[in-house]
Order: C-alpha cells, then sequence, then structure tokens
C-alpha cells in the first residue's frame, strides 16, 4: 500500500498539533525529516526540517513499527505546535518524501484491513470521536474494546455449530433416526432468538445514544413554543414576549436528556399570513417537521383545543410519533399529568413554571424505548440494527420451515442467511462498497 500522511489533531489552533505517517515508507521519511529515527515507542524531541536543512518546528517523534501499530503497519507520529500551517508544512514535506495524503477514515480502514479491529470496532473509533454525552463516550468505548462484537461472534459460533450439525443431519436423511426432529434443535433455535434479540435491544440503546432524538415544537403562534424551548434547553435560547409570532426562523438547541442526544427545534407558529417573512417561516416549519423523529404540538390551554389546533393536526405526517401538549396550565388550573386517549398522548403542563417538564421529559424517553442507566449498552448504528433484524428473520424462517414443513435443507438455507447478515457487523462478511461508505463517514487522521 501506499505511504499515507494526514494531520491526526483537530482543525484549529493548539499547544499540540499530530501528524501520521503509516506505510512501508514512514520510517524514511521519518529519518529525513527528523535527522534520525528514534528507538520503537521512545518519545524522541527533535527539529522538524525541509528540504533544504531549514527548521519547519521542534517536537517529539514516535515510531511503532509493524506489526505492533494502530494500523499494523510502521506508523510516525510528529508532535509539533498546534498551528495549521505548520502541521501542513510538515504534511507536505512528507509529500515530497514519497507520502500521500490519507482518505477520510483511511488510518482506520487499514487497522481493519490488516485485522488490527474488526469493522464494529472501527466503527467505535468514529464513534467515540463524535459522542456527544459521557454515556454515549463510554458506550463507544465499550465497542471499541470489543463488547459488541463479542457478544456477535459468540451468537455466530452458536449459529455456526447448528447449522453444521443441520447438514450434518441433512446427509444422514436415510437413517432411521430423524435428528432434526430432536428436542435440542428446537431448544438451539429458540436460544439463538433469544439472544439475537438481548443483542438488538442493547444495540437499539447504542444506536439512540450515537444518533440522538430530533424533536420539533409545532403549533399556532403565541402557544408557548419558546418558552418549552426554554425549558428544555435550561436557558433563555428563544426569545418570548406576548406578542404572537416572535419566531419567524429555525431556532435548534442541542440538550441530553439522561445521555440521550436532543435536538431541539422551535418554529415559526403555523398559521394564515400574508406576511412574505412569515411565509417563508411556515415553510421552513413545515420542512423541519417533515425531518424530525417527535413533534410536540403546543397547545394553549386557555383556549383548548381549537379549529385550528385541529386543522395543524391533520396535516401533520401521520407516520412521525406525535404528543399533544396543554401548555399554560398555570392560568387554567388544570391538573399536571400524562393523559392517553384513543392511543393519543396529552401531557398538560407549565412551560413558564416548568411545572410538568419532568413528565414531558421522561415521556421523550420512553417513546423511543431509552433507558438512562443501562451499564450494558455498547454503541450501534443503523446498519448493526438491520442486520440483527435480518438474521433473526432468517433464523426465525427457518424454524418456520422446520416446524411446518420438516424441511431441514431450508433451515440450513436460512442458518445460512443469518450467518451473513451477522458477519456483515464485525465484517467478516463485506463489500467494497460497504468500506468505502463505512470510512469515508470519519475524519481525516483517523
Amino acid at each position: 500500500m501506499d505511504t499515507i500522511v494526514a494531520i491526526a489533531t483537530a482543525p484549529g489552533r493548539g499547544g499540540v498539533g499530530v501528524v501520521r505517517l503509516s506505510g512501508v515508507k514512514s520510517a524514511d521519511i521519518a529519518k529525513k525529516i527528523c535527522g534520525k529515527l528514534p528507538q520503537p515507542r521512545f518519545a524522541q524531541f527533535g527539529h522538524f526540517k525541509d528540504q533544504d536543512g531549514e527548521i519547519i518546528d521542534s517536537g517529539i517523534t514516535l515510531f511503532f513499527p509493524n506489526p505492533a501499530s494502530f494500523t499494523g503497519e510502521d506508523v510516525i507520529e510528529l508532535h509539533g505546535h498546534g498551528n495549521p500551517l505548520v502541521l501542513d508544512r510538515l504534511c507536505q514535506r512528507a509529500i515530497s518524501l514519497g507520502a500521500r495524503m490519507a482518505r477520510p477514515g483511511e488510518f482506520s480502514e487499514r487497522a481493519f484491513l490488516n485485522n488490527k479491529m474488526d469493522l464494529a470496532q472501527a466503527e467505535a473509533v468514529a464513534d467515540l470521536i463524535d459522542s456527544s454525552t459521557e454515556q454515549a463516550a463510554r458506550s463507544a468505548m465499550r465497542s471499541l474494546q470489543g463488547v459488541f462484537s463479542d457478544r456477535v461472534n459468540q451468537l455466530l459460533s452458536q449459529l455456526t455449530e447448528l447449522r453444521m450439525y443441520v447438514e450434518a443431519a441433512i446427509d444422514f436423511s436415510d437413517e432411521e433416526i430423524d435428528f432434526l426432529a430432536e428436542a435440542a434443535v428446537d431448544e438451539q433455535l429458540q436460544g439463538l432468538l433469544i439472544t439475537v434479540d438481548s443483542i438488538s435491544n442493547s444495540a437499539q440503546q447504542g444506536r439512540l445514544l450515537r444518533d440522538g432524538m430530533s424533536v420539533v415544537l409545532a403549533g399556532q403562534p403565541n402557544a408557548g413554543k419558546s418558552s418549552l424551548h426554554n425549558q428544555l434547553a435550561g436557558h433563555d435560547a428563544a426569545i418570548v414576549t406576548d406578542v404572537a409570532g416572535t419566531t419567524r426562523d429555525i431556532l435548534r438547541e442541542q440538550i441530553h436528556l439522561g445521555g440521550l442526544p436532543l435536538r431541539i427545534s422551535d418554529t415559526a407558529g403555523l398559521h394564515d399570513s400574508t406576511d412574505v417573512v412569515e411565509q417563508e417561516g411556515i415553510r421552513r416549519t413545515q420542512n423541519e417537521i417533515a425531518q424530525a423523529d417527535h413533534i410536540l404540538l403546543i397547545v394553549d390551554d386557555e383556549h383548548g383545543m381549537t379549529k385550528k389546533d385541529e386543522q395543524i393536526r391533520a396535516e401533520l405526517p401521520q407516520h412521525i410519533p406525535l404528543t399533544i401538549i396543554r401548555n399554560k396550565v398555570d392560568k387554567t388550573g388544570h391538573p399536571i399529568e400524562l393523559v392517553t386517549e384513543q392511543q393519543q398522548i396529552t401531557i398538560y403542563l407549565s412551560a413558564k413554571t416548568g411545572e410538568g417538564m419532568a413528565i414531558l421529559e421522561k415521556h421523550l424517553c420512553d417513546s423511543v424505548g431509552y433507558h438512562p442507566l443501562d451499564e450494558g449498552v455498547f454503541i450501534a448504528r443503523r446498519r448493526h440494527l438491520d442486520a440483527l433484524d435480518r438474521a433473526r428473520s432468517a433464523i426465525e424462517a427457518g424454524y418456520n420451515c422446520l416446524e411446518g414443513l420438516g424441511a431441514g435443507e431450508l433451515l440450513a438455507e436460512e442458518l445460512r442467511q443469518a450467518q451473513h447478515a451477522l458477519g456483515e457487523i464485525t465484517g467478516t462478511f463485506t463489500n467494497e462498497d460497504l468500506l468505502d461508505k463505512i470510512f469515508s463517514s470519519f475524519c481525516i487522521g483517523k
């Protein structure tokens, strides 16, 4: 492979900046930049020089020879001062000596290709960097350490053993004993389904920690959307006045509820208007609503559910979960409560005083099945959940084939499909397009 180079630290100025190289030419390039190569895994202070001998910077050099390195190749790290101009000069110097700029995620991709980590662990590297809450960071670290992969591999091992038994039984189908009719096969299939469900539940929690939840506040002008936004945000992010239509553009805030990342969008009031600015605000509100994971329809409890509120609710996307918020109970005296009628949830609260906010926050977590105190969670992505769903469907289909038709050949094929789906998680079975898609989302230098 080519020798690659990239700045490994975040863009911007800082006390320290790191340039990383990986590949067969790394050691030779380091010698020419630093003058000599340090002992493996020992820090060496010195000057980094250009082709004319001019000092670019002074700092520390680290050498990690293959295979005991992050990528499994020779890796050099140059630790200098965190000025982007200086770090770029170091990269250009390395390129002039035979390296090339790394693609996004190429260091982690090489670590995967050289069997230093599996695909789920490689993805956890990026997820750890991007974590927005402490819980998400801890879950990403568990995945990076192999907790997720270990559970998937254990399931794959059980699946492989059962598949071997089933295929052996098919080979001896002329025998008087029907090996597939034994209770042990039925129990193993049931056990596989239970294990898949257990992993899926933990993965779903991890997916929520990674992706979070998008909540849009919608409703008529002056219903209290901005006040509710401020309560959720914990500070006065939105302007609140008695004048209707204060909010004309989308106001977004990133918070977390017990570790669950929550993106709140305060929007312009939905109403008929001839004002060009308000019309644009309403158009943007409708676009924001269409991309939401959950909609909170704010209703002024003093006026009750008006015809306009009913119209707004009817026009909201039917596939997106909706909760009605009856605000301003501090004026109406209605009890703080959550009410469920005909599968429609309504929460009575006061955005002004904050009463009822705990009920709303718990409801938002419950609506996506998030459990804040689950310490066994590992970080996961949507593609992992999709693979687990396909594996479960295949095992269940195989079980039905065996129970209903006694078809061992169909059971064996479904078990093979389940193996393939689970193998996609760790990279046992994968393709180049999937790898390109995954690693292209990583930051450069990682």
